[in-house]
């Protein structure tokens, strides 16, 4: 099935050459062709040498972005006792107990965009799976969202903390922050997270780690990156 694209996307993939950039290149040529008004996301896309099926192969993990995302991120914080006044004292945007729970599996209610849990909620929190499990929502201790350390994980999910995971076809898309922001601050967040996949590198994994990148815009064509350098950290 073909897709046809607007004039301006033509327009916008013909200043795009058939080649791999530099991270450095691909951050300003994805700016430079930006043609909607909104102020587009940018993404990395990396596919991975991995085969997610395998346990051992899984690519996850987290990066705080040293520019953060552009946008502060609601915070939902299910917590109980001297908890819930720690989680209020850090800046979450809407904190409760039981009672959140509930207005979650009642209501289907989604107005975050993160959820934060004390492990003693677990219990509880384990019901909303239906809800939350789909929207990639549901708290995790291998992400830092099950936690005792309440103000550490609001903070850093405001600072612009962002969650990777490579998908079933070996995958990983992420935010790296806005069309708008200054290039150097979108470098630094792209080679951030880019760093970060590279650390996560299973070892059992074989062969290139990193076999194609992607930088684009969220309506914008793609940019290739040259994926050698992220390779030779991994060799």
């Amino acid at each position: 099935m073909s897709h046809k694209h607007g004039k301006k996307y033509e327009a916008a993939s013909k200043q795009v050459e058939a080649k791999p950039y530099p991270l450095s290149e691909a951050v300003s040529l994805v700016q430079k062709i930006k043609f909607t008004k909104f102020d587009e996301t940018v993404e990395v896309h990396m596919r991975l040498g991995v085969d997610p099926k395998h346990a051992d192969q899984m690519v996850r993990g987290t990066v705080v972005l040293p520019n953060g995302l552009g946008k502060s991120k609601r915070v939902l914080v299910i917590a109980s006792g001297d908890k819930i006044r720690e989680a209020q004292e850090a800046g979450a945007d809407l904190v409760g107990g039981e009672d959140m729970v509930n207005k979650i599996q009642n209501e289907n209610w989604i107005d975050y965009d993160a959820v934060i849990s004390t492990p003693d909620m677990m219990r509880s929190v384990g019901r909303l799976g239906k809800v939350l499990g789909p929207r990639g929502l549901m708290p995790n201790p291998k992400t830092g969202t099950v936690t005792t350390d309440v103000r550490t994980a609001v903070q850093e999910i405001k600072a612009g903390k962002v969650e990777f995971r490579v998908d079933k076809t070996g995958v990983i898309h992420a935010p790296v922050g806005k069309v708008s922001f200054a290039s150097d601050k979108l470098l630094d967040n792209a080679n951030s997270l880019i760093q970060a996949v590279i650390k996560a590198k299973p070892s059992a994994a074989k062969g290139k780690y990193v076999k194609t990148a992607t930088l684009c815009s969220t309506m914008g064509p793609g940019v290739s990156l040259d994926v050698t350098p992220f390779n030779a950290k991994t060799a």
